[in-house]
């Protein structure tokens, strides 16, 4: 016992004088724009600080054959490739254990025009503001914390710990997908997303969809010699309404996901038609998301959305076509698996509340779990509630909690002290 109170005290020694650090290291990621595609001046960044610090970085590179792969996202058209790069750094203890990777992203959403400043990060009673403090750059953050922890304390006595820090996960999941394809090994994965204080055991899968409309065109005193596209999106998008519905309907029973109202929405993002408003549009592009559970699959819900307009109305049917832009499966941790409970006491050994939930989003997880067969699950501090909004910001006391969470786990699951 005195053993491992020794080993507690002195992660939470060293994540208290390495914190400030931290802060630092997330105000100069955070004043780094990263939207997909335009991610480097971040990703150089994120290099120099981890070398900086007598961690082993080295880069992943890309190229524009991930565009030929099956599972690629292409929500953002003509993204190249050529140049940019994953990041994965690692600690190795003294001998031999298991492998635990880290995953988290640098890319963040376009900041909204209502948000102010969000390339300066404003760090002010304990909490960081700005674009990706939260999603993820704070994440990142977390990791940095984790590994210099792991480094300086020498803790990590047996096995190894790496860290896979990606590019375009907000589109798709580009990067972790090129790092997967390498045939990465691992026995866990902690993806590091925010989580308000739940461990992420079942996560949700989605599937982005862009539905093409063709109509007929012409003048708005023609009715009846018209096909308006618009009203075929309009068509498109009560017939989606009525299959969400149906399948939520479908969908309850999951424990995880039941505490949630609707964790499987339906979002229409964007509708583009017309040039006239005298004028019945030829072309409409309807552009959304819907979200699934794990009673379904990334396939099926194609199959289905395609089945549901092959089934409708003849003209709809005939001159409407479906293109999904971004396909996440489910990622479930089977109940009782080693993964979940070592964390949560490694939570509980920290004096961390966290529980186990669903997320009610997709992200990262499914690619370890789904493609590679390592059991995975989702953590990290702040809220999915501010992440994407103009009042995004992040806990520095939730980045310290989680980095001494997944230190005190690292240290038992790789092999040490058991």
């Amino acid at each position: 016992m005195s053993g491992m109170a020794n080993s507690t005290t002195s992660v939470a020694d060293a994540v208290r004088r390495l914190l400030p650090d931290t802060v630092n290291f997330l105000c100069g990621l955070i004043s780094r724009p990263s939207i997909p595609g335009l991610e480097m001046d971040a990703m150089n960044f994120l290099e120099d600080a981890l070398r900086d610090a007598g961690l082993n970085a080295r880069r992943v590179e890309l190229s524009n054959e991930l565009k030929n792969d099956p599972d690629y996202s292409d929500p953002i058209p003509n993204i190249d490739y050529e140049g940019r790069f994953n990041l994965a750094a690692e600690v190795e203890g003294r001998s031999s254990g298991r492998t635990l990777i880290l995953n988290t992203h640098v890319d963040v959403v376009p900041p909204s025009e209502d948000m102010p400043a969000p390339w300066t990060p404003v760090v002010e009673n304990g909490v960081v503001r700005g674009r990706g403090s939260c999603d993820a750059k704070g994440q990142a953050a977390v990791i940095y914390l984790i590994l210099r922890v792991l480094r300086e304390t020498g803790i990590l006595k047996r096995g190894r710990v790496v860290a896979h820090l990606v590019v375009e996960e907000e589109n798709g999941g580009n990067g972790t997908l090129a790092l997967v394809r390498k045939g990465e090994k691992g026995d866990a994965c902690l993806v590091f997303e925010p989580s308000d204080g739940k461990l992420f055991t079942s996560v949700r899968g989605a599937v982005w969809f862009r539905l093409e409309c063709r109509g007929i065109a012409g003048h708005s005193g023609q009715a009846g010699k018209t096909r308006s596209a618009l009203l075929m999106a309009r068509d498109a998008m009560s017939l989606l309404e009525g299959y969400h519905a149906d399948l939520l309907r479908r969908s309850r029973g999951f424990p995880l996901f039941d505490v949630y109202e609707n964790p499987m929405p339906l979002t229409f993002g964007r509708l583009n038609a017309g040039n006239w408003p005298a004028a019945a549009p030829a072309v409409a592009t309807l552009e959304g998301v819907l979200g699934f559970l794990p009673n379904m699959t990334k396939e099926k819900v194609m199959e289905d959305l395609c089945s549901l307009l092959a089934n409708g109305d003849p003209f709809l049917a005939k001159n409407s076509r479906f293109h999904f832009m971004y396909r996440h499966d489910c990622s479930v941790l089977p109940p009782g698996n080693e993964l979940g409970r070592m964390l949560l006491e490694a939570a509980a050994r920290s004096n961390v509340s966290l529980s186990e939930g669903g997320m009610p989003a997709s992200c990262d997880a499914w690619f370890y779990s789904r493609m590679l067969g390592i059991p995975t699950v989702v953590m990290g501090p702040g809220s999915l509630a501010v992440a994407h909004s103009k009042d995004e910001h992040i806990s520095v006391d939730e980045i310290a909690n989680m980095a001494r969470v997944a230190v005190e786990f690292a240290r038992r699951f790789c092999g040490g002290d058991l």
